[in-house]
């Protein structure tokens, strides 16, 4: 058994190595090889039938791109503990690999392809997503399964200033710029990224960046391929044609589909008009070979694309009237939804977003999770497209994958204006189309740029979307691009190239090639065209709303950020989250509390603004420092016979001593205080030692007419004690609480030692009493005098 692999290696930057292998591990597929970077490796498979099905029209492409748990060295979090279906992130790498490699294929083949690539060891600083397509391209290299070019895929980013090939996770966070770009040795096969306001030039100077990187990525898989011995590719069966029948189509419905496209009729006038041409022509050629009569839609569909790619290359002239560079009507609104946050109402000719915005709170955050990183999300987009926006009956199932990439770049758009993460609101954008005919997702950009600022999301600036299209003829080398394309312009053309923006620059790009490739001058002349456009529904937008909401509106969230020391987050949470359950259950709020550095941040919401202030007390009280001086509102907790303990702020307590109760000199606390009755205290100090409140009541009262101030008596001379000795701090002895409680420590009952009064005789029995010493009077409890 020969297990020797064959691998080439090659340098992406900084002295990092990439390591292509194959020859070692699934060694049955058509073609299977490693890519490893770091301590990262990607297992890339693909196996391709033998024969197409029976009937099979078009070519039957399945990519999956899967991180294994393991690779990261954890365990699945689901019920069953292992991987389910593909998450969001997975189906966005395996559209990465898809889009690159399905215009590699010929335009004939139509046999069952499938191509696996599974993460089966991590590395937090490697992001596998551009290395995947490059491990795909390679199975595809080193396996027969006919494909007319190699590509791979880089991500370059720029990193203050510097363009950079796959750069480290933590370097990418430094970015303004962050793009995929997937090309062949001579052409651009596809873009996808975001980057904070990019000019239409460093866009251009990122992708020659990456072109140069991916060339020296070609290299090494023909060097491989050619190391494996691999000498052609397989021969396949060739689909069944009558070049005669083909004749026949082209002359009788030719010139009726040039009327038709010509005619500048709406989608479905025209959708209608052609099918009409279409049973016309298979009444007329008759009773056809069981072989032959799939043909017929097959040619009439070529010669309808011919037909209307002519027309707009020759005469400059689209299926809807307008001009190369002209954008289709706008409307749009804002506020049309009573109950939603924010909501806005978005049409461009036959296409609209019904957009609504709900603010939520940091525990309505998104996880996002890959095998080596956990993140949460607080701004998320979803994309849904029902069938009836195309006027179609389908099964109403979860989002596709094209849902989950039309979304996704319109959440990157619109991301790049969005508050930082000093801004504590969760925020949810759901676009709804209700008419579809092209362009889609740029008007969910357009709708939720719209949305986000009706419900008060302070974006800086509006975004736009405009998705851009491409006619190019081979014979003469003659092309055209177009301008916020139809759906028929996008399905019978060579590329779809969407853009999203500002006044000031790009902030998003999504762009997908049909054909061999894209030349720079091209996508120069598509990045021009595409700017005016956007800047066009750009002001339209701003003419509709100039600015975002001063404050969300009245039936929204309300949210109150209060900053405290880190050393006060404990008291707010309390044992066990004590407190901040009590306060939220009182106050019907949402609390949210990070650490940030020193400093806590308390972020409260509330839909009613009596609940939030109540909260905002609540919270403001316990990390509060008292103040010598001030007045507070207190509320009498208990009642002592030297006075009462008082609540004057959440959380802090004091003891209101019978001598500060009043100026009136009191005996008992009998019928003057209450518990639960609220009174004023002015806190006159603290004690040094040990903290505690000094509180009185008696200094906020007038003094009683002829009031004398109570003098010290002479007590006489203190007898001698002699030195007592540093008996050590003996604590505050003010507030002990009653005496009964101090005695022998702790709960113990002792019982009166003197046995009851009743017992011990009249006071006659007892003889005359002893003449008292001139001792100091023992108060009842320590008075706020002493030291």
């Amino acid at each position: 058994m020969n297990l020797t692999p064959i691998s080439v290696k090659f340098d992406i930057g900084d002295g990092r190595i990439v390591t292509i292998e194959t020859g070692k591990l699934a060694r049955q597929a058509d073609g299977a090889v490693t890519v490893r970077l770091g301590n990262a490796i990607l297992l890339a498979t693909v196996v391709a039938n033998k024969e197409p099905k029976p009937g099979q029209s078009f070519f039957p492409l399945t990519v999956d791109y899967q991180e294994k748990f393991a690779s990261a060295g954890r365990i699945p979090g689901s019920f069953f503990k292992r991987e389910g279906r593909l998450s969001d992130y997975e189906v966005l790498i395996s559209r990465l690999i898809d889009r690159a490699l399905r215009p590699l294929f010929p335009d004939n083949y139509f046999c069952e392809v499938q191509v696996l690539v599974t993460l089966i060891s991590s590395d937090p600083e490697v992001m596998p997503d551009a290395l995947a397509c490059l491990a795909a391209s390679a199975a595809l290299a080193v396996s027969d399964v006919p494909i007319q070019e190699i590509i791979s895929e880089v991500r370059v980013a720029r990193i203050e200033g510097k363009y950079v090939i796959n750069p480290n996770r933590s370097d990418l966070a430094k970015a303004d710029m962050d793009f995929i770009i997937g090309a062949t040795e001579k052409n651009i096969m596809m873009v996808e990224g975001e980057s904070k306001e990019c000019q239409e030039e460093d866009l251009i100077a990122a992708i020659e960046a990456a072109h140069a990187a991916i060339r020296v990525q070609v290299k090494a898989q023909e060097e491989l391929r050619d190391l494996k011995g691999v000498k052609g590719k397989r021969e396949y069966t060739l689909p069944h044609q009558n070049e005669e029948l083909k004749a026949k189509v082209i002359a009788f419905a030719k010139d009726k589909i040039y009327a038709v496209a010509k005619s500048a009729s709406a989608k479905h006038d025209r959708s209608d008009a052609f099918k009409k041409i279409a049973e016309e022509l298979k009444e007329s050629l008759g009773e056809l070979p069981e072989e032959d009569a799939p043909l017929v839609g097959e040619y009439f569909h070529d010669l309808e694309k011919e037909v209307i790619r002519n027309m707009i290359l020759d005469e400059s002239v689209r299926l809807d009237g307008r001009a190369l560079d002209q954008v289709r009507p706008l409307a749009m609104e804002t506020d049309i939804l009573p109950s939603p946050h924010g909501s806005a109402l978005f049409t461009r000719g036959e296409t609209q977003s019904l957009t609504t915005v709900t603010l939520g709170t940091p525990e309505d955050e998104l996880l996002i999770e890959s095998a080596a990183t956990s993140n949460y999300s607080k701004f998320i987009l979803h994309y849904n497209f029902p069938p009836f926006s195309t006027g179609e009956v389908k099964m109403m199932r979860g989002p596709g994958r094209r849902e989950v990439g039309h979304g996704n770049l319109a959440m990157r758009s619109l991301k790049q204006m969005m508050p930082g993460s000093d801004y504590a609101y969760t925020v949810r954008v759901v676009s709804d189309i209700l008419e579809s005919n092209g362009s889609s997702s740029m008007a969910t950009v357009c709708a939720g740029s719209l949305a986000l600022m009706d419900a008060g999301v302070p974006l800086p600036k509006h975004v736009s979307g405009v998705a851009m299209g491409l006619i190019s003829r081979a014979s003469d080398g003659k092309w055209a691009v177009l301008t916020d394309i139809l759906g028929d312009e996008d399905h019978l053309g060579d590329m779809d190239f969407k853009v999203t923006g500002t006044r000031d620059g790009i902030v998003g790009i999504q762009m997908d090639i049909k054909v061999d490739g894209l030349s720079m001058d091209v996508m120069r002349s598509a990045l021009a065209q595409a700017k005016k456009g956007r800047l066009h529904i750009v002001e339209a937008m701003y003419a509709v709303v100039p600015a975002a909401r001063p404050e969300p509106k009245p039936h929204a969230p309300r949210m109150e950020k209060i900053i405290i020391d880190r050393e006060f987050i404990g008291a707010v949470i309390g044992p066990g989250g004590k407190i901040i359950q009590e306060i939220q259950r009182e106050t019907g709020t949402t609390i949210n509390i990070e650490e940030v550095g020193e400093t806590g941040e308390v972020s409260i919401f509330s839909s009613q603004k009596e609940s939030l202030d109540k909260a905002v007390a609540w919270v403001k009280g316990i990390v509060a420092v008292p103040e010598v001086g001030e007045v507070y509102e207190s509320v009498v907790k208990s009642i002592m016979p030297y006075g009462a303990f008082v609540e004057f702020m959440p959380g802090k307590q004091g003891l209101l001593h019978i001598s500060e109760v009043s100026w009136k000199r009191l005996e008992t606390m009998e019928g003057v205080l209450s518990e639960g009755e609220k009174v004023k205290v002015k806190l006159t100090g603290t004690d040094p030692k040990t903290g505690k409140f000094k509180l009185s009541r008696k200094v906020l009262m007038p003094k009683p007419d002829g009031y004398v101030e109570r003098e010290e008596g002479d007590r006489g001379e203190r007898r001698d004690r002699g030195d007592r000795g540093d008996r050590g701090d003996r604590g505050d002895r003010r507030d002990r609480g009653p005496r009964d409680d101090r005695r022998g420590g702790g709960d113990r009952d002792r019982g009166d030692r003197r046995g009851p009064r009743d017992d011990r005789g009249p006071r006659e029995d007892r003889g005359p009493r002893p003449e008292r010493q001139d001792f100091p009077e023992k108060p009842q409890e320590p008075t706020f005098d002493e030291e």
